[in-house]
């Protein structure tokens, strides 16, 4: 079983910056893909990046891409979103994700799911 916590989160200015972080408990992290994934009130969770167990392949959504950079350190067992140029519409409780299938993850399938971190943007 393995169990996912968020930190990070927070109220931050438009054009500000955050970062999250995800650390997973267990062992054998590095066999995980990892993905973040964000609920905004009224919508659909959507999908916002996704890294390999290795960390040498990242994917991201378009609406992120060039803000956004996902990271892991498997020493310790934890994966991070780098989010800059933050815009309100950023704005949606952000949950990471883990599972051993890539494509598990990307499409938000994936077996573990972490409690999620409010992220507020204001204008």
């Amino acid at each position: 079983q393995v169990q996912l916590v968020e930190s990070g989160g927070g109220l931050v200015q438009a054009g500000g910056s955050l970062r999250l972080s995800c650390t997973a408990s267990g062992r054998a992290f590095i066999l995980y893909a990892m993905g973040w994934f964000r609920q905004a009130p009224g919508k659909e969770r959507e999908f916002v990046s996704a890294i390999t167990g290795s960390g040498t392949s990242t994917y991201y959504a378009d609406s992120v891409k060039g803000r956004f950079t996902i990271s892991r350190d498997n020493a310790k067992n934890t994966v991070y979103l780098q989010m800059n140029s933050l815009r309100p519409e950023d704005t949606a409780v952000y949950y990471c994700a883990g599972d051993y299938a890539l494509n598990v993850v990307r499409v938000g399938n994936s077996k573990y799911w972490g409690q999620g971190t409010q992220v507020t943007v204001s204008s």
